[in-house]
């Protein structure tokens, strides 16, 4: 099969939401529709026992939350379809805001009852960043919610987006009957089943179609007021307004129930964009050039615990990737070679001979990768948009068995290579300083440090509430400042100097006062994270 085949059959997009919108139950329910999977799991609960298919992890299992992204691919339609299921939780934005560099498009799930949630509106705006194109899947139908009509105009309001209904729910709540395609005019009944595939499919010609009154009753004519309504209000589907991030397509139903998630994902296989063109330091890469390049979006230690891996996984962006073949590490400025590249179900991987524009392939790595990466198979160009924020909370981590100081020291190192929280050292000293956006991260560490490494630790709090890296041109002016402030510098991986703040009003105050100093709160990581 031609490169240019390749390219247009590959389908890359991450399932993003507010947290408790569902977007773990839709992956898990994608899954299954998609054959990825036999029997779709849940997220926690005292009565059931399978846990979903992308929380894998002992600690996502246990607080019923995701806390990394998960990689899933699964052929449908003649596609080859990857889904990225990112955490939703605000404390690991981070993680997600760099899977969203790694993907082609994605599902936004909304919660019915609740609307439009403030980590929406932050994970919506990321995406108008790149002009990424945008689903919209409104889940819960099956609870007493809002009415579409509100919600619609919500999305609008809040996510500054023009919105298109694609299916439109019959009802709701314990009335809830499935939902109509205004794409297709298909009409869709459902049963409840969470575990299996259960749905009726009635064709009709139309809404004035007399089988819609056999199948709905006193809810068809409701139905038909409701979608002359829509007709008359949005315009139609426009694909090219679509695919340039300026307007989504709406879709309803309850992804625990398996309403409308069939819908969703046929029409997802007709209108989502395969891999596109993508921006270096040098020039515009395109998917269909001969030549291999990507970057690496994520790092996960110990993925399998008992060989202790550690799998960088790399969005191919051009050309073609090839098992065995020297590849080009820009960084570093060296050739590497890569003998076990893996596809992935979650923690399960399969060894492949080859990867094509769009996939994403995970790399056992012996430490020579970092996320923002590039490798290419020889242009030293670097990929850009791997986003690093500055972090808000402050502790130093402590080693609480001092025997085990190996077993520590590697333990955090790995860890926060992953990107989970960021590493610096005091004055260059031992003191080790962990930032990071969320508090709940904090206990992900330790947890992992405690099962992962056999290490116990504990942290120390910072008085600290904003960190910023420093650059300036005046080389004299940068050393001052760095020299007046011992207990205010730390340094990163790559021994750059950050300067932390006790307060916002300290910290404008210190800007104006130094001119000649840039303070960054944020960059693209490029293999220094």
């Amino acid at each position: 099969m031609s490169l240019q085949r390749e390219i247009e059959r590959r389908r890359t997009f991450a399932v993003i939401s507010h947290p408790d919108a569902g977007k773990t139950t839709l992956t898990e329910k994608l899954l299954l529709y998609g054959g990825g999977i036999h029997t779709a799991g849940a997220v926690k609960s005292n009565k059931i026992t399978k846990t979903t298919t992308s929380d894998f992890m002992e600690i996502e299992k246990q607080r019923g939350i995701s806390v990394a992204t998960a990689v899933m691919s699964f052929e449908y339609a003649g596609l080859l379809i990857s889904i990225l299921d990112t955490p939703g939780h605000k404390d690991f934005a981070e993680d997600t805001y760099r899977t969203l560099s790694a993907v082609d498009s994605v599902v936004l799930v909304i919660d019915s009852v609740k609307g439009v949630e403030e980590q929406t509106e932050r994970l919506m705006q990321v995406c108008r960043m790149r002009n990424t194109p945008v689903i919209v899947f409104v889940n819960k139908l099956d609870r007493e919610g809002r009415p579409p009509v509100e919600l619609l105009d919500e999305l609008e309001d809040k996510l500054s987006i023009t919105v298109r209904p694609m299916t439109w729910p019959i009802a709701s709540g314990r009335r809830f009957k499935g939902v109509y395609n205004l794409y297709d005019h298909n009409l869709y009944l459902f049963r409840p089943g969470a575990g299996r595939v259960e749905q009726q499919r009635s064709p009709v010609q139309g809404f004035n179609d007399s089988r819609l009154d056999t199948e709905l009753g006193s809810d068809a004519e409701r139905l038909r007021e409701d979608v002359k309504l829509i007709e008359g209000v949005y315009q139609p589907f426009d694909l090219e307004a679509y695919t340039a991030g300026k307007l989504a397509p709406v879709f309803f139903g309850s992804a625990l129930n398996n309403f409308g998630v069939r819908e969703l994902l046929d029409s997802f296989v007709r209108i989502a964009p395969a891999p596109g063109p993508r921006a270096t330091n040098m020039r515009e890469v395109r998917p269909e050039e001969d030549r291999f390049s990507g970057f690496v979006f994520k790092i996960h230690a110990n993925l399998d615990p008992r060989h202790r891996d550690r799998i960088a996984f790399l969005r191919v962006c051009s050309g073609r990737f090839d098992r065995f073949k020297q590849i080009y590490h820009v960084r570093h400025d060296r050739k590497l070679r890569f003998t076990t590249p893996y596809s992935f179900m979650a923690e399960k991987k399969r060894m492949i001979d080859s990867a094509y524009p769009g996939d994403v392939v995970g790399l056992y790595d012996r430490g020579d990768l970092s996320i923002g990466d590039t490798l290419t198979e020889s242009e030293a160009f670097t990929y850009r948009g791997v986003p690093r924020f500055s972090p808000t909370i402050f502790r130093e981590v402590v080693n609480a068995a001092p025997m085990r100081s190996k077993q520590f020291h590697k333990g955090v190192t790995q860890l926060t290579e992953e990107g989970l929280l960021q590493l610096f050292s005091l004055n260059r000293s031992n003191r080790l300083i962990l930032g990071t956006v969320g508090e709940l991260q904090f206990e992900v560490i330790q947890y992992r440090l405690r099962e992962e490494y056999g290490v116990e630790c504990r942290f120390q709090l910072l008085p600290y509430e904003k960190g910023c890296w420093l650059q300036s041109s005046d080389r004299d002016a940068l050393e001052r400042f760095i020299r007046l402030r011992p207990q205010q510098i730390v340094y990163d991986r790559e021994e750059q100097p950050v300067y932390l703040a006790r307060s916002d009003w300290l910290l404008q105050a210190t800007i104006s006062d130094n001119p000649e100093i840039s303070f960054e709160f944020s960059s693209d990581v490029t293999g220094s994270l």
